[in-house]
């Protein structure tokens, strides 16, 4: 009975692992489709707008691979191993997370859209 129960959950967390990766593929071409789409043609406009796509769909895509992650870990036997190998690849992911957010959004998740916009200004009257 519990064989057969680790190996559907095990199976579950395949599948949440195949979607977290199709997640990724298909935002990829998503993102072509909705610059070329939107601007109609290669410009600077249609760039950023295919580079933030693409970060969005890379980042819902790692929070699903986290997912499929802690399910897998909790099918197999608890170890000190398997523990310690999951709490670093969700912190490497959740590293990457965090930085593709930085980067898409030029603020930390914690930061209001207001202090982000304040620290630019700044920033921005200096120079």
């Amino acid at each position: 009975m519990i064989e057969t129960l680790t190996h559907y959950v095990d199976l579950i967390a395949k599948i949440i692992e195949v979607i977290g990766v199709l997640i990724m593929f298909f935002g990829l071409f998503f993102a072509f489709y909705r610059a070329f789409r939107l601007s109609g043609g290669l410009n600077h406009n249609t760039y950023v707008e295919i580079r933030q796509t693409i970060g969005k769909s890379i980042l819902l895509g790692l929070e699903v691979l986290i997912a499929a992650d802690i399910v897998a870990t909790v099918v197999t036997e608890p170890s000190l191993r398997s523990v310690l190998v999951l709490g670093i690849i969700v912190l490497i992911r959740t590293f990457l997370s965090l930085s593709l957010q930085v980067e898409l959004e030029g603020r930390f998740p914690w930061q209001s859209k207001k202090i982000a916009s304040e620290t630019d200004t700044v920033a921005v009257e200096k120079t």
